[in-house]
């Protein structure tokens, strides 16, 4: 007997989580995980929320959002993620969230590159999205599956009728009255990453083989600054907080460089900081460093607490040692192509949500701080669209997956496949790197792999394509050329 539910939820990150904490509760609701629940990259996010603090800085924080996105961000959707963050801080407080306060008992606020005040709230210092994760995991009333690796939609014409996934049951459909994608960005794609192993782009692949848009693939941001000589895939990242509150940027002579690229220096938007470390290092033959000789042991260790954990397990002594650093694959802007209410373009009853989707709001470069606002937000919103627009599917069975999920070799070709998207599609490019990696990529499409590094390939494709596509230069999209 096939299972069905009203509504499955593919991704058990901050999107997922409040869309399910938003869904009617008659309703029967399942959420996929591919692997544990806090692999996904809320658990990592240091940073915070953005919650602009009045009406007048509801605007300001529209502007920096607009400016950091390089204009081409869609307003509407923008306005609605600034004008609907004070609802989501009150909803997190009254369900007990603790956020850092003063003395007083009042909230702290913090800047983050790109803004123009102090305005983001954070939990345990840098433990906001670890935080957040566990409070949400703790109040989720719908049914989670683990591991539970989704390798198909199930659509027919503006119809998904469910999801072909592979867990401890073994391959199986499981079919529902409306979808939600909230599966992350596309990290693994990437040599250097700070995303959780799990974030592969499967769905975007997905997503592309029905025919469905991806949008401003090209549009990747790259954090400045990310702990790279640590053995793990994802490296870990230095939350831009520890710039805002006194970390200064230096090379090995201690020299502050990065005013030579823009006089804001370390707090300018990320895309022009982590270009400002590569090119710095590539020209000038020099190594870079988070100075954080401003903190406190004391200061640090409480501000930063997983930071202070995860460099010192690597040796560092913090903060007098000066931290190596080196940009790393942070945040996709682009994904599949949603409206403002997370309805996917060409279907009626499939939606993407959080970093998977793309709705416009981040434009070209994603501000410091909004994507946790983000997955809130419109988690929220795509709760309250499906709460008011019943789908009944009708009964219809679909073949499982045919194609062999993963074969020898493919690991390998996985790894390859991460040089040439850092190598050649990475914070700086150029026609002829974009060429050469289209090339590449086409060649292992032709090789003999499995369905799971297919999808990969095809998102890689896709990326290298779009990129190739817009010639001149926006945001965190940057060519020589």
């Amino acid at each position: 007997m096939s299972q069905q539910y009203d509504v499955i939820i593919i991704g058990a990150g901050v999107a997922g989580l409040y869309c399910a904490r938003h869904l009617p509760q008659h309703l029967k609701v399942l959420i996929l995980c591919k692997a544990q629940p806090w692999e996904c990259n809320t658990f990592y996010a240091q940073g915070g929320i953005t919650i602009p603090k009045d009406k007048q800085d509801e605007a300001l924080h529209i502007q920096d959002t607009l400016s950091a996105g390089g204009g081409v961000n869609n307003r509407e959707c923008v306005e609605i993620l600034s004008q609907h963050s004070n609802v989501i801080l009150q909803e997190l407080i009254q369900s007990g969230f603790i956020l850092d306060r003063d003395d007083k008992g009042q909230l702290l606020y913090v800047k983050e590159g790109g803004h123009s005040c102090s305005r983001i709230v954070h939990s345990g210092g840098d433990a906001t999205g670890r935080n957040l994760h566990t409070h949400l995991i703790g109040k989720l009333q719908a049914t989670l599956w683990k591991n539970a690796e989704v390798v198909d939609l199930l659509i027919e014409e503006d119809r998904c009728y469910g999801v072909c996934v592979q867990s401890k049951f073994g391959l199986q459909n499981l079919y529902a009255h409306q979808v939600v994608i909230a599966s992350g960005g596309v990290g693994g794609l990437f040599k250097y990453h700070t995303n959780a192993y799990t974030i592969s782009s499967d769905l975007h692949g997905i997503i592309l083989e029905h025919n469905l848009a991806l949008q401003d693939m090209e549009m990747l941001q790259f954090h400045p600054t990310a702990y790279v000589s640590n053995p793990q895939a994802r490296k870990y990242l230095i939350s831009e907080a520890v710039r805002g509150e006194g970390g200064v940027v230096v090379d090995e002579d201690n020299k502050r460089f990065l005013f030579a690229y823009d006089e804001r220096g370390e707090l300018a938007p990320r895309d022009i900081v982590a270009r400002g470390i590569m090119d710095y290092c590539s020209t000038q033959k020099k190594s870079a460093f988070l100075d954080v000789s401003a903190f406190s042991e004391v200061d640090f260790k409480t501000r930063f607490p997983n930071i202070y954990r995860d460099l010192s397990t690597n040796k560092l002594s913090l903060p007098k040692q000066k931290i190596p650093i080196s940009p790393a694959f942070h945040y996709s802007m682009g994904g599949i192509l949603v409206d403002s209410q997370g309805l996917v373009k060409g279907m009626s009853n499939l939606y993407a949500v959080g970093e998977c989707a793309c709705n416009g709001l981040h434009g070209a470069n994603r501000l410091a701080s909004n994507s946790l606002l983000e997955g809130l937000v419109f988690g929220k919103r795509v709760a309250e669209y499906i709460a008011g627009h019943s789908i009944q599917n009708p009964i219809r069975h679909f073949p499982l997956c045919e194609e062999v999920l993963q074969k020898e070799g493919d690991v390998r070709l996985k790894n390859v496949l991460r040089e040439i998207m850092w190598d050649k599609v990475g914070i700086i490019r150029s026609q002829s790197g974009l060429d050469s990696a289209l090339g590449g990529v086409e060649v292992m499409l032709e090789s003999n792999i499995g369905r799971m590094l297919r999808l990969r390939l095809l998102v890689a494709k896709k990326i290298i394509e779009s990129a190739k596509a817009r010639k001149e230069s926006k945001g965190a999209h940057y060519r020589l050329d």
